[in-house]
């Protein structure tokens, strides 16, 4: 896709948002003769989709994310002393997927591949456990980010060849959304050229998800690294929201069948002044409202390294008047950061950890309904999570 598209988007990747127009699309002189469109073909998974994304999209719930890459895991659970094995890793998931009562506040989970085709130690299949619970599988579909020829050091998500028939065999397992990850680095510009690739790898994966049944999550992150301000993140952020919104359109993507996974609109994770969460609150709002249609049903937020309890009271922030759409979570670290803790891989603390995921999903279920309270939050959710430069 990446080399394809430097020739297809035609872009200087010394183009800078800020700096210049990202704007190519617009005609000197209007065309004199009115083109007929040929209609387009509707996917025969229209209304499923439009039923998953109400679903996953439900009052008081969110999305659980636990789509870590092999060696991402490895990572986790290295921090509590367990080797990185296939056992290890199922046991972790299995932790978290056979929580009694999680559905009360979790719609949907998204899973690593593995994750998808492996069963409970007593041979009960993952996706089975998630249904009895009311909790919808998810996959991850990209394979990753790798450097973009022509940025400036930026990079490029992977993963559009043989899309079609992997999100059909994920069907065929029980998975009914699909999440494609991509990121746009400040410090790195960005680019318009780096812009124009997220946005048009983020709609080519979103059209071929719906053609295979599964309601595409739309995740072109914003990393908070830098040093930058928060007026600059909501500058680049409508930049990006803007690109890929056109790009949907352009690719006939049913926006009724899609769900986003945005970036909060926050400071840069190195700027000098930290924001409250009314400030963050309303800086993102202001992008939703300028950037995203009200046919799209749910907002699914990611933390990106802030603390367990940052990325509660900020989402409770933005709960705090009726919104167009389901504003709620889509976290990671931010759900799991005290559970993996309190687990420390001994079975005797399974059940303390499943109490503490309990704790931090109930929190976010309260602040997607706007009634959370930080009272009584532990110190260990208040600990910040970023880190520079960080891969799943």
């Amino acid at each position: 896709m990446a080399a394809s598209s430097l020739v297809k988007l035609n872009l200087s990747a010394s183009q800078w948002i800020g700096g210049h127009s990202l704007d190519h699309r617009v005609s000197a002189r209007p065309s004199a003769r009115r083109v007929m469109m040929a209609p387009i073909r509707a996917s025969a998974f229209a209304d499923e989709l439009v039923k998953t994304a109400k679903s996953i999209a439900s009052p008081g719930r969110g999305i659980l994310a636990i789509d870590e890459s092999n060696a991402t895991c490895g990572k986790r659970l290295s921090s509590i002393g367990l080797d990185n094995t296939e056992p290890n890793r199922q046991a972790y998931r299995q932790l978290l997927l056979t929580t009694p009562g999680l559905g009360e506040y979790i719609s949907g989970a998204i899973l690593f591949e593995e994750t998808l085709y492996q069963s409970t130690t007593d041979g009960k299949k993952f996706v089975d456990c998630m249904i009895d619970e009311k909790i919808t599988p998810g996959i991850k579909v990209d394979k990753g980010l790798v450097p973009l020829p022509g940025s400036n050091n930026e990079s490029w998500c992977q993963g559009l060849d043989g899309l079609g028939s992997r999100c059909a065999e994920y069907y065929k397992q029980g998975a009914r959304f699909a999440k494609w990850r991509t990121v746009v680095s400040i410090p790195c510009g960005p680019s318009a050229l780096a812009v124009k690739e997220a946005a048009w790898g983020l709609a080519r994966y979103a059209a071929i998800a719906q053609d295979n049944g599964l309601v595409p999550i739309v995740e072109p992150e914003i990393l908070l690294d830098g040093d930058h301000s928060i007026d600059r993140t909501l500058e680049v952020a409508e930049k990006v929201w803007a690109e890929v919104f056109f790009y949907l359109a352009e690719n006939n993507v049913m926006f009724e069948g899609i769900l986003l996974k945005p970036s909060m609109v926050t400071p840069g994770a190195e700027h000098r002044e930290k924001a409250s969460p009314e400030t963050i609150a309303q800086y993102t709002l202001k992008l939703l409202n300028r950037r995203v249609p009200p046919a799209v049903p749910g907002i699914m937020f990611l933390s990106g390294g802030q603390s367990e309890a940052e990325a509660t009271l900020n989402l409770n922030a933005m709960n705090q008047a009726p919104n167009p759409w389901h504003v709620s979570f889509s976290y990671a670290r931010a759900l799991q950061n005290t559970v993996l803790k309190t687990w420390q891989g001994h079975p005797e603390n399974v059940e303390a950890a499943q109490q503490a995921l309990l704790v931090r999903a109930k929190a976010n279920s309260l602040a997607q309904l706007g009634r959370y309270s930080a009272a009584g939050e532990s110190e260990e959710a208040k600990k910040g999570m970023f880190v520079k430069g960080y891969t799943y």
